[in-house]
């Protein structure tokens, strides 16, 4: 039963007490209860090799960053409405925005799916906005953007590219189209070398984009209705950090379907080798021969 002010109040006066609201309150503040909202804490019994994974990863990163090596931490944002609708935080003005009382996909202008890239070793984020469906092919597509534009003119040398990404959605350690993309759209068509991290479940607070890239743009907007594509871009483009971070953001259009499945065959074909360390979640996926440089666009 949820105990009220209301409600301890009757129970008390059921029992010869007659007092109100006000003074349960008070009485309460007293005994040191407040109002508390539940807390997550409890994750389930962690993975066995938890700690091993996080190791390695640092040892990867350390590696790689040494080698003068492009390394990239990606991730999906969560999916926002574009339209007048309620913006979680607050901000300084002399009236609030006034916004729908529902948020109603039907009432978008659509539904944005930002996929960030942050490039470590430079604090640079980079975040393709999509109209479509989270899928690996749009997950790829986002780091072959970033790759054209932005990765090989900073790296021109580079043959290797180290990618740290969560270990479920559309880049997670499960999904066959996720490999086959990197292996057809990145690593072939650019020659290069491409190993992906994954962090254990329950640890993508870690990976590097969720403190030193999303978090920030969560700021810059908060309380600000993302009432058009121009604004979202905007506000993530103007995203800066006194540790001199700078975000670009780009509208990433197209349409992408889910459920694609890669069959045991398709698997066979790419050149993909399990590192000996947590195989599940780290993995090189090398160039094939005869196919190098087919979309270098």
């Amino acid at each position: 039963m949820r105990l009220s002010l209301k409600r301890l109040g009757q129970l008390l006066a059921q029992r010869g007490h007659a007092i109100d609201p006000k003074t349960v309150r008070r009485l309460l503040h007293k005994l040191k209860y407040s109002l508390k909202a539940n807390r997550k804490r409890f994750t389930g019994p962690p993975h066995p090799d938890r700690d091993r994974q996080f190791r390695y990863i640092a040892h990867q990163k350390r590696r790689f960053l040494k080698a003068g090596r492009p390394v990239i931490s990606v991730d999906t944002k969560k999916k926002e409405l574009i339209g007048n609708f309620q913006q979680d935080g607050q901000t300084w003005c002399h009236e609030a925005d006034e916004v729908n009382a529902y948020d109603f996909l039907s009432d978008a202008e659509g539904r944005a799916t930002p996929y960030g890239i942050y490039l470590v070793q430079h604090d640079r984020g980079y975040v393709y906005v999509g109209e479509s469906a989270d899928t690996p092919e749009f997950a790829v597509d986002a780091i072959v953007s970033w790759w054209k534009s932005h990765g090989r003119r900073r790296f021109p040398d580079a043959t290797k590219l180290l990618i740290l990404a969560d270990s479920g959605g559309s880049n997670g350690c499960r999904p066959r189209m996720w490999k086959r993309q990197l292996q057809e759209r990145l690593a072939d068509a650019f020659n290069l070398e491409v190993t992906v991290c994954h962090y254990p479940r329950g640890g993508s607070k870690w990976n590097p984009i969720e403190h030193r890239l999303f978090s920030f743009i969560n700021i810059n907007w908060a309380g600000k209705p993302l009432r058009s594509w121009l604004i979202l871009l905007g506000y993530i483009q103007d995203t800066r950090t006194e540790t001199g971070l700078q975000v670009k953001a780009v509208l990433l259009r197209g349409n992408y379907e889910r459920g694609l499945k890669v069959t045991d065959h398709e698997m066979r074909k790419l050149r993909l080798r399990r590192h000996k360390t947590c195989p599940s979640w780290n993995y090189t996926i090398r160039p094939r021969q005869g196919v190098s440089g087919a979309a270098k666009g």
